[in-house]
Formats: structure tokens, C-alpha cells, sequence
């Protein structure tokens, strides 16, 4: 099977399975930056049960639908400017799935997003909003694969950030900012791994367990993809380089 196979996904049951690992990655990052995650994780169990069994809107609780929203249109948001950082080639061919994606994702978020007060919009950066000496940074990356890891490095932070603020864990914003400087830096070959702040190379080490995400959606959606595969590769590369010593 491919991607495509996941065409079909229409109710909130149908999404449960993708809810999940996002929610999982979380928890990860959180408790293994030491972030304080509160009552998330009884959320999560709360809210993929809601998922699979189709219940939306009055009969959830706001806390449980905040952690669904937050999950589900950062996913959407996610994808469309992530393929900004690709090749051309790369861009062409997901384009299509990845805004059917974004699409769907959205809908089923909008069934539990009309019961919050309020609902941030997540925004990610596009290679024009990240700079090196007044050019963009991924001008000076060569190389699909080391590209695409300097992409995913700038970009799961922005998610995380997201995702986690919204659903109340606290994220410092300072270390946010030291972690994309210092990033960028290190991608652009400024920096070295060993000159990375401890605290910095834990935390996109961490962020790089997102190759777990890639390999749970593969799994749980049995798709057998190759391109799942090929991310989950490139992420698990990337993670054991930021390893702390």
C-alpha cells in the first residue's frame, strides 16, 4: 500500500490513529526536556477515545478538544510550507496529497474546534523566513537529504512549540529561540555539534523522535509506504547525530 491509502480518512475515528503518535511525541519531548505535561497525557487517553468512538463537540470536554485541535491543525498547517524547503521535484509530487491532507485534517478539527472560545492559528516557517547573513539559511545546506533534516530541524521545533503551548505545558521561549539560532548556525556549518549548547542538542535530539511519528503512522495505518520509510530513515539519522554525549 501507499499514502494514498489513507484517502479514505474521514471521521475523527478514522484520525484517531494519527492523533495518537502526535500526542505520544509530545509527552516525549516534554518529559524528556523535563516541561512539566500536567494532566496532558490522561488527556490523550481521553481525547484518542473520544476520537474512536466519533464523539465531537458538547460531548467532550474543552481539554480534551484543545488537545485535539492543537494536534490536528498543526498537522495541517504543517506540510505546505515544509515543501517550500524541497525540491522542486519533491514539492510537485506531494502538493496534491499534502493539501487533500491539510484539508481533511481541518475538517475533523473543525468539529471540535466550534466548542473552544478561541483557537490560535499555527504558523511555520518558509525558507524566505529563515536567514543567514541576509539569505536564506537553506541555500547554504546542499543535498535533498541534509535539506530535508535542516527543514524538519526548524520546523518540529515550531510545532512542538505549538502544540505543547496549546495545550498548557510550558515551553521557555528563550530556549525556543536559542534553539533555532543555534540550529541554523549548525546547519549552515558555523557551528560544530560539539559547540551546540547541552541543553540545545537534547532538545532537537529529542524533537527528532518524530521518526517514531513517521513510523507509527506506517505502521498503524499498515501503509508499507516508502516515502513514510525514507523520512523515518532521515530523522533517525539525524537524531543519533544530536545524541548527547
Amino acid at each position: 500500500m501507499t499514502v494514498l491509502a489513507l484517502a479514505p480518512l474521514r471521521t475523527p475515528a478514522d484520525f484517531a490513529d494519527w492523533y495518537r503518535p502526535g500526542a505520544d511525541y509530545v509527552i516525549r519531548v516534554a518529559e524528556g526536556m523535563g516541561f512539566p505535561t500536567g494532566d496532558f497525557p490522561a488527556l490523550a487517553d481521553e481525547a484518542e477515545a473520544a476520537m474512536r468512538a466519533n464523539r465531537t463537540g458538547g460531548d467532550v470536554a474543552v481539554e480534551v478538544a484543545q488537545t485535539i485541535v492543537a494536534d490536528l491543525l498543526a498537522d495541517a498547517a504543517f506540510g505546505p510550507p515544509f515543501l517550500e524547503w524541497t525540491p522542486l521535484w519533491y514539492e510537485l509530487a506531494l502538493t496534491g496529497p499534502t493539501h487533500y491532507a491539510d484539508w481533511r485534517l481541518r475538517r475533523v478539527a473543525r468539529k471540535y474546534a466550534d466548542t473552544l472560545d478561541h483557537v490560535s492559528l499555527p504558523r511555520f516557517s518558509r525558507p524566505r523566513d529563515v536567514l543567514y547573513e541576509g539569505s536564506p539559511a537553506i541555500d547554504r545546506v546542499s543535498g535533498f537529504v541534509d535539506r530535508f533534516a535542516f527543514a524538519d530541524a526548524i520546523t518540529h521545533l515550531e510545532w512542538f512549540d505549538y502544540v505543547a503551548t496549546e495545550c498548557g505545558l510550558p515551553v521557555p521561549p528563550e530556549l525556543v529561540a536559542r534553539t533555532r539560532e543555534e540550529t541554523v548556525a549548525y546547519y549552515v556549518g558555523e557551528k560544530t555539534m560539539d559547540d551546540l549548547t547541552p541543553t540545545v542538542r537534547r532538545f532537537q535530539h529529542l524533537l527528532f523522535t518524530d521518526d517514531v511519528w513517521a513510523r507509527d503512522v506506517n505502521r498503524r495505518y499498515e501503509l508499507n509506504s516508502a516515502l513514510f520509510t525514507l523520512w523515518e530513515r532521515i530523522l533517525s539519522r539525524e537524531r543519533g547525530r544530536f545524541a548527547p554525549q
